[in-house]
């Protein structure tokens, strides 16, 4: 008998997740968007979007003689990259209306280490600029974990545990002009300059707000050579205080950044970080 949402087991149906690790047939089931009614095509790109993003994508390459097996739908390539990114599943439970793992999975890979989706968000960020939709007046750095146990470059150990940090920066509306991703162990504070450095765009922020533990007279002296004042609650042990509440005002819309994490914590694969290659990872991440 196959196995359906009406003849599931009620477990099953209340904790699809839980139930996917013990019965393998549900897992694929869970994997293929039936649990959530999400259908099909529901994490697919629609029309709309790929019509922004098409133009951005390198074609591939045709032989001149025309010889050669010819190259899948770039299109549904990046579906099934898309759908790997939203389910945090492995490469081998790529749905069959996509292309083959092994095709996606190369895929990726190259366009992780070429750099196109920087590039990407890059285009993105300059039409928004263009538009203006993007404010860098006022910007808000932060970092969050992404675990992972791999023994590999930028993992490190943390009081929880190991994994990689992804740095982020965020205009006055939340949108990401810079994101980055380094090893958990080195303190956010020494991160800085690296993440600034990794921007969409090449203008810098002329404020650049952070929590406790952006709190540092070197980095403030640094950013203020740069044009850029920080603006950084100071610690409960500092002597001098070096803030005072007028500044501190725009403090209160850190939540922003904070946001856009949320937002990157709805995709599993970034999450829990499976694969090796950081610049894999870094993909993953700038997909989101």
């Amino acid at each position: 008998m196959r196995l359906t949402l009406s003849n599931a087991p009620k477990q099953a149906r209340l904790f699809p997740e839980k139930w996917s690790r013990k019965c393998l047939s549900w897992r694929k089931l869970f994997l293929e968007g039936v649990m959530d009614g999400a259908g099909e095509d529901a994490m697919d790109l629609t029309d709309e979007q790929w019509t922004l993003v098409e133009p951005l994508i390198p074609k591939p390459k045709v032989r001149a003689d025309g010889r050669g097996r010819p190259w899948c739908d770039v299109r549904q390539v990046l579906n099934g990259i898309l759908w790997i990114l939203r389910t945090g599943a492995r490469w081998r439970d790529v749905p069959d209306r996509y292309p083959s793992l092994a095709t996606c999975h190369r895929r990726h890979q190259e366009r992780s280490r070429t750099g196109v989706f920087n590039r990407i968000l890059t285009a993105l960020a300059e039409d928004l600029r263009s538009r203006g939709k993007l404010d860098l007046t006022e910007c808000f750095v932060d970092a969050t974990l992404g675990g992972g146990e791999k023994r590999e470059l930028c993992v490190g150990p943390t009081k929880r545990g190991k994994g990689s940090k992804i740095m982020a920066v965020a205009d006055r509306s939340g949108l990401p002009v810079a994101i980055d991703v380094a090893s958990a162990s080195p303190a956010e504070v020494t991160l800085v300059k690296s993440i600034l450095d990794a921007g969409f765009l090449p203008d810098a922020p002329h404020w650049l707000i952070g929590d406790k533990a952006y709190d540092s007279d070197a980095l403030a002296e640094d950013l203020a050579e740069e044009g850029i004042e920080l603006i950084a609650p100071n610690r409960s042990n500092r002597k001098v205080k070096t803030q005072d509440g007028h500044p501190l005002r725009r403090y209160k819309r850190r939540w922003k950044v904070e946001r856009l994490f949320a937002w990157l914590q709805n995709f599993r694969r970034i999450l829990t970080r499976h694969d090796r290659n950081v610049l894999n990872y870094l993909g993953f991440v700038l997909l989101g």
